[in-house]
């Protein structure tokens, strides 16, 4: 059946952005965009975002942004700064993952993509922009929470001159929820893509790998994911 909507969606071939998308692949036409800004994780993120995108039969498009990269300041851009590594008894203590948090932040990210795919938004006469921040992320990363997805649609109001929002359904939802959600909506949960170093298998030790594991842990959902530890 053809989809007369249309949506663009922010996808980094991860947990949350599958799920997100995956959401809105049922009811809508969209066209998925990642970005290559110099991150470790790079290649993979494009292969499992392509991967997801030939599953879900969704256009792809990469976008390259070195200069991200080159401002600095982040493990995951820059070999020459340590990526954190964190226990599952860590995952819930705030100072610990705020310190990680500011090892990993990207200056700006979130501002840079959402903008971007505002313009595809624009060019395209898509109605939507899907993202998959979530509550369990936005408690480390600001530009993860529901007052930074309220503002930045506040903004669209009055930057565009069509009405253009961007749709964060796990806003309110833990990675578990998310898991579970993906599982039962038949989301291809084993070909996204999580980790920071950006190796063909996840680390298994990055708080985004110790998140994802614990994720499926407590859902009792299978995980396939090939860990190194």
């Amino acid at each position: 059946m053809e989809k007369s909507k249309k949506a663009i969606s922010v996808l980094s071939g991860g947990l949350d952005s599958t799920v997100a998308t995956a959401l809105f692949a049922k009811d809508y036409n969209v066209h998925a965009i990642t970005f290559n800004y110099g991150q470790r994780s790079a290649e993979m993120e494009i292969k499992a975002s392509k991967a997801i995108c030939e599953k879900l039969g969704m256009e792809h498009t990469v976008i390259e942004l070195p200069w991200l990269a080159q401002l600095g300041g982040s493990a995951l851009t820059s070999s020459e700064e340590e990526v954190p590594r964190l226990e599952m008894d860590e995952l819930d203590d705030k100072e610990i993952c705020d310190e990680s948090a500011r090892k990993v932040w990207v200056p700006g990210r979130n501002v840079v993509f959402s903008s971007i795919a505002l313009s595809f938004a624009e060019a395209e006469g898509a109605e939507k922009i899907i993202v998959g921040w979530d509550f369990e992320e936005a408690a480390t990363f600001p530009d993860n929470s529901k007052e930074f997805l309220d503002a930045f649609n506040n903004l669209l109001k009055i930057g565009s001159l069509d009405d253009i929002q961007i749709e964060a359904p796990l806003i309110q939802m833990d990675k578990k929820e998310i898991v579970k959600l993906g599982d039962d909506i038949g989301t291809p949960l084993d070909i996204s893509y999580s980790c920071y170093m950006g190796d063909e298998y996840h680390c298994g030790v990055c708080e985004s790998c110790m998140r994802r594991k614990r994720a499926f842990e407590l859902t009792g959902v299978e995980d396939k994911t090939e860990y190194k530890k």
